[in-house]
């Protein structure tokens, strides 16, 4: 199954509840839970330690506010890519969220995740 062969609407509804709970771990410092939905593919190329390192140090990762703006969809080949416009509890200033989906063994996964 392809994705992209879904409605704005429909990778809506998927996409908005997987970045809350993104947002909602990322806050709390929760690794195994905030990885829980990302495919095999991204599992394996993670650095745990960097990653670890995020969730113990970053300001910004650890107070996002929880409500976002979606900026837009980009679609490519059997992904799409979700943006939103994010903002800290702590610093000044918006950042891009940015969430690419896809299926993995007919299940959405999440094969990348970041805030520039």
């Amino acid at each position: 199954m392809n994705i992209n062969e879904q409605t704005d609407e429909e990778i809506l509804e998927i996409a908005n509840p997987l970045w809350d709970e993104l947002i909602q771990y990322s806050n709390k410092g929760q690794y195994g839970k905030f990885i829980r939905k990302f495919s095999y593919q991204l599992l394996l190329g993670l650095n745990e330690v960097e990653l670890g390192k995020q969730f113990a140090h970053s300001e910004l990762s650890r107070n996002l506010v929880e409500e976002r703006d979606f900026l837009g969809l980009i679609r490519r080949g059997e992904h799409v890519t979700v943006l939103y416009r994010v903002r800290s509890t702590k610093k000044e200033g918006e950042w891009l969220g940015r969430m690419v989906l896809g299926y993995e063994k007919g299940e959405v996964r999440i094969f990348a995740a970041s805030i520039f």
